[in-house]
């Protein structure tokens, strides 16, 4: 295999754990920044929305701003990525971010309830349960 094959390959190779690389990041920023019930959602290979729902709750309108920001900033400057979208209002009790293969969404404990992910992608796989 020539050089630029193994470059190319190792570079392929990279992006497919990208987006686990990122999910479980993420994961640790938002617990490094007291958001609570931090949930990972292996969504592979049902589903083309993403591979990875990340939820977690904010205790506050306050704290989801500034959970978003946390991982905004952090995500820019360890990936040099930022999200697609960002979705919601702190004041609506939901924020989401779209990274693409990963989606956060950070909540009011209340609107988490009423939406209820987890139930309604109750077949993901659970790979981290942070309470």
């Amino acid at each position: 295999m020539c050089a630029k094959m193994r470059t190319e390959y190792a570079f392929y190779r990279r992006r497919s754990l990208d987006s686990f690389d990122l999910a479980r990041y993420i994961v640790d920023v938002v617990d490094e920044h007291k958001a609570e019930n931090i949930v990972l959602l292996d969504l592979r290979p049902d589903t083309v929305i993403a591979d990875f729902f990340i939820l977690c709750t904010g205790t506050s309108d306050r704290q989801i701003g500034a959970l978003v920001d946390h991982v905004k900033t952090a995500v820019k400057e360890q990936y040099d990525q930022r999200p697609y979208s960002v979705e919601g209002t702190p004041e609506s009790g939901w924020q989401l971010l779209d990274f693409g293969d990963v989606v956060v969404h950070i909540f009011l404990e209340e609107v988490r309830e009423y939406y209820d992910l987890e139930g309604l992608w109750h077949k993901a796989n659970v790979l981290v349960s942070i309470q």
